[in-house]
């Protein structure tokens, strides 16, 4: 049963939690997200497995998921990419924020988010539970698809992206 680290604004732990009762209640916990790009600037999306016991077949970022207790959230982004996308890359924080968002079904992310990127162009090696497919857009068409079709998006991403955005420019 995978447990996330409970905190407080200030990134101060409270406990843990078994991540479903978490996400039910909409309590405040650590979370990463990964942005991957290409060297021609494409950023790479992952669709969620449909097993997913949420936002299934919903595109999102590289990678998203939370530390465990003692580990840091560089060591687990890069422990997820590898169980995700069967790869190995460098990544550089840039920044992080706390953001609330209902994900249907009656459970909402609540997460303190240390969002990363990094640069891949290689094979990847899908772990099929978790991504069903990977593909490459640039920035420009992604801005165009989730203002034309949102819903294919899953609710973190388009919080998340927006964040990215304002925090660079």
């Amino acid at each position: 049963m995978e447990k996330v680290v409970l905190v407080n604004p200030n990134d101060e732990v409270l406990g843990q939690m078994e991540k479903m009762q978490a996400h039910e209640n909409g309590l405040l916990h650590r979370a990463f997200s990964v942005f991957l790009f290409n060297e021609k600037g494409e950023m790479i999306l992952q669709k969620r497995a449909n097993e997913k016991y949420h936002s299934p077949n919903q595109w999102t970022n590289a990678c998203c998921s939370h530390p465990r207790i003692e580990e840091s959230y560089l060591d687990a982004a890069k422990r997820r990419i590898k169980e995700e996308l069967g790869i190995d890359c460098e990544l550089t924080e840039k920044f992080h924020f706390i953001y609330k968002a209902d994900v249907g079904d009656g459970l909402w992310e609540h997460e303190l988010d240390h969002v990363f990127t990094g640069n891949f162009d290689g094979e990847f090696n899908l772990n099929p539970e978790e991504v069903s497919e990977i593909r490459y857009v640039s920035i420009s068409d992604l801005q165009q698809e989730i203002a034309e079709n949102p819903e294919n998006f899953t609710e973190w991403f388009k919080i998340i992206w927006a964040e990215y955005r304002n925090q660079l420019n």
